[in-house]
């Protein structure tokens, strides 16, 4: 980072009004059908699969857990693509993510809430960030040192592991942006998107980041201002993961792996942590996987991607979105 951004915060963080994204194609409409189900054909292949919310709880109860706060790591690019399929040209096992966005309090739906998804492809590589090579700052993609280190190093490590888990916010070196985007939670509180099961890079499990904004505004240029109400990231479950890894091209990441249990930004409390529920065809992962998850938000809060909240009145700036 530089001294400014240092100072005063990456300008997508100090500018949350003028925070905009580009609507896609009318093509990416999902269809609804009754009770919450996603009908046949909302994407090419798919199957019928019903919304996964809790019934409300009496009232004043909370009726599910809040989803944990994590932090958003460095490589997160402000919603810069309306659109439900991220896929683009990436190679990988096909992914449905279907999530269910809840008021944590009182168990209804979030709708037209704005839903942010962003990961790696299967070699470990973000998009906007291609020049650092695997897991983005410093994890693979480089030629090791040779020779024997000079001095002795002194003091305590500061930042983040490799791979992007936390750290300052690091500007996109390029203009590539696959595997990310953005879309509206319907009446349901419910969004699907397509994208491709992530890889894995080093010092981190394999996961994909999101956020949830409220209170922005729709518009025909795509969704505007509003406050960041969730940060957090969603997990895979060793046995998935392991049966990706004989799968090209994911066989070909040679990136030392880093499991669920050993990873740092995990918090190990299952789906309330972030941890998908996955369906597969066993043995035959390679055809597909639906990875499913209800997200219990607090809509009032106001996130700042380190996973602690701006208490309200608070400035906002500091609220990536």
């Amino acid at each position: 980072m530089t001294g400014q951004e240092t100072a005063q915060g990456p300008k997508h963080k100090r500018d949350l009004t003028r925070r905009k994204v580009v609507a896609a194609g009318a093509g990416a409409v999902v269809a609804v059908g009754v009770g919450g189900a996603f009908a046949v054909g909302a994407f090419a292949g798919e199957e019928t699969a019903a919304g996964t919310g809790k019934t409300a709880g009496t009232s004043g109860e909370a009726c599910y857990k809040l989803t944990s706060e994590t932090t958003e790591g460095p490589y997160y690019i402000d919603a810069d693509k309306l659109r439900r399929d991220i896929t683009e040209d990436q190679e990988g096992i096909p992914l449905t993510l279907r999530l269910k966005v809840i008021d944590s309090d009182t168990c209804k739906p979030l709708a037209n809430a704005a839903v942010d998804i962003w990961h790696c492809n299967a070699l470990g590589v973000y998009s906007g960030y291609e020049s650092m090579g695997s897991g983005g700052g410093g994890g693979g993609g480089g030629t090791p040192p040779s020779g024997t280190p000079s001095g002795t190093p002194t003091g305590t490590p500061t930042g983040a592991p490799p791979g992007g888990g936390g750290g300052g916010h690091e500007e996109p070196t390029d203009d590539e942006r696959y595997l990310r985007g953005t879309w509206r939670t319907d009446r349901k509180g419910e969004v699907v998107f397509r994208t491709v099961f992530p890889g894995w890079y080093q010092g981190r499990c394999v996961h994909i980041h999101t956020k949830v904004h409220v209170n922005g505004t729709w518009t025909d240029a795509g969704y505007e201002g509003g406050t960041t109400c969730h940060t957090g990231q969603l997990f895979f479950d060793e046995t998935s993961v392991l049966a990706t890894a004989e799968v090209a091209p994911y066989s070909a990441n040679t990136t030392s792996r880093t499991t669920l249990d050993e990873d740092t930004i995990y918090p190990g409390n299952g789906t309330e942590g972030g941890l998908l529920k996955l369906k597969y065809k066993k043995g035959a992962i390679a055809k597909g996987v639906t990875a499913t998850l209800t997200m219990g938000v607090d809509p009032g809060a106001t996130q700042d991607g380190t996973g602690d909240s701006v208490q309200p009145g608070a400035s906002a700036s500091a609220s990536a979105a």
